[in-house]
């Protein structure tokens, strides 16, 4: 879906100029044509998402499919240690290779769709995280999403807005657009939870960082009803 400036800045409740400066400062991803700018609904939501600007529940109202189970989404992608690689392109090479891959797509198809989506935008969202993620969804069945989390051997730049290196990435494989922004809205909201981002900054045990994720989920859930 395709919006125009009227479109976004009432959907985003903001003046024209702020939209302007976000584009210009902020890096909105927008396209001019004819001497308009146009905007792809589902990569600004991405972008509204890795930079915590407040929006509408309808703006994000994403009900698609079965309910979001998240720590179900983690235990199918797994949490793997010590990935190896001095740049985005090496780490997330490695991390393709070991992570489950449905069958229906091959790892190169990942591993391409990963490095085309962080060669448009670093998927870097600040506190030494990121969140690679195909720019469009490359699994059939929803059946077979997943949610793999990858500590790092060693920091690497992965141009961050804070400047900070990525020590962890959580790799998203979604079924459709919908089902990828929930996810992706999922999991930013667990990487604001300083206890649990400190569990995976240290290394600790994989059942330990598990724990901590399904606490924060049940929390997550119950304040939701």
């Amino acid at each position: 879906m395709q919006l125009k400036v009227k479109d976004l800045k009432d959907l985003l409740d903001i003046n024209e100029k702020t939209l302007y400066d976000w584009i210009h400062e902020k890096n909105l991803p927008a396209y001019k044509i004819n001497h308009q700018y146009h905007f792809n609904v589902t990569e600004i939501k991405e972008w509204v998402l890795k930079n915590n600007i407040p929006v509408s529940s309808r703006f994000l109202d994403m009900d698609s499919g079965p309910p979001l189970d998240l720590p179900l989404l983690i235990k199918k992608g797994g949490v793997f240690f010590d990935i190896a690689g001095d740049t985005p392109v090496e780490v997330i090479k490695n991390a393709v290779n070991i992570m489950p891959i449905p069958p229906e797509v091959s790892k190169d198809m990942v591993t391409l769709s990963l490095l085309e989506r962080e060669e448009m935008m670093p998927t870097a969202i600040g506190k030494g995280i990121a969140i690679p993620h195909p720019r469009n969804p490359i699994i059939a069945d929803i059946g077979n999403e997943s949610v793999t989390l990858c500590l790092l051997k060693k920091p690497v730049d992965f141009k961050a807005a804070d400047n900070e290196p990525v020590t962890a990435m959580f790799i998203i494989l979604s079924a459709n657009s919908k089902r990828h922004l929930k996810i992706l809205a999922r999991v930013s909201n667990l990487c604001k939870q300083k206890d649990l981002i400190e569990h995976i900054r240290s290394k600790h045990p994989a059942d330990v960082i598990f724990a901590g994720i399904e606490a924060k989920e049940h929390f997550f859930n119950n304040t939701k009803q």
